[in-house]
């Protein structure tokens, strides 16, 4: 029997082997991307992935995983937030800690949620999975193959999510937790999936 599959949609090739990489072998579904330009919502995290979900498996009709990460500023109240791809985009790292420059505050809360949609047209319920790890933001430090990483130090660490070995990275970041609900959740239900 050949193993069912999830389509992850995303275009980002580092996201999907990462995603691969956490969820490891023993995961009950082949996951594969599919990359779909969804509209960018706007809303609090929780609101953001459950429309972004709902989208994307009206228009695939198929069962799909969408992720939304957000980067959120305690002295800002949570912002960026789900807006961080946006304001990465636009004042790169470099900006991203000039935010803060007026501030003392500089912890921050990575927060990374997957949407789960079985695709029936008549049922659009989403389940989320959510990881958060707590850190502070810092000058750019580590390679900038992947996002906010280089301004991202976990608490507890001396080193930015780019500066980690991506197996440490993986086993601790806002990811790595979201996945390891996800995990649980197909693990479980794999027979009714």
């Amino acid at each position: 029997m050949a193993q069912k599959t999830l389509t992850f949609v995303t275009g980002n090739v580092k996201k999907l082997e990462e995603v691969r990489a956490i969820l490891g072998n023993n995961f009950p579904f082949e996951v594969i991307s599919h990359n779909l330009d969804l509209p960018e919502l706007q809303g609090e995290i929780n609101e953001v992935s459950i429309k972004k979900c709902q989208e994307a498996a009206r228009r695939l009709r198929t069962p799909v995983l969408v992720e939304d990460t957000s980067l959120c500023f305690t002295a800002l109240n949570g912002l960026p937030g789900p807006y961080i791809k946006w304001f990465l985009e636009k004042i790169q790292p470099e900006g991203l800690t000039k935010l803060l420059a007026g501030w003392e505050d500089k912890s921050a809360e990575a927060v990374c949620t997957f949407a789960y949609c079985a695709g029936n047209c008549e049922d659009l319920d989403v389940t989320l999975f959510q990881g958060i790890t707590k850190g502070q933001i810092v000058p750019p430090r580590g390679t900038r193959d992947f996002g906010w990483d280089c301004v991202f130090q976990p608490n507890g660490y001396d080193k930015t999510y780019a500066e980690l070995p991506k197996e440490e990275k993986n086993s601790i970041s806002h990811r790595y937790k979201a996945l390891e609900q996800l995990k649980k959740y197909f693990t479980e239900k794999s027979n009714d999936l």
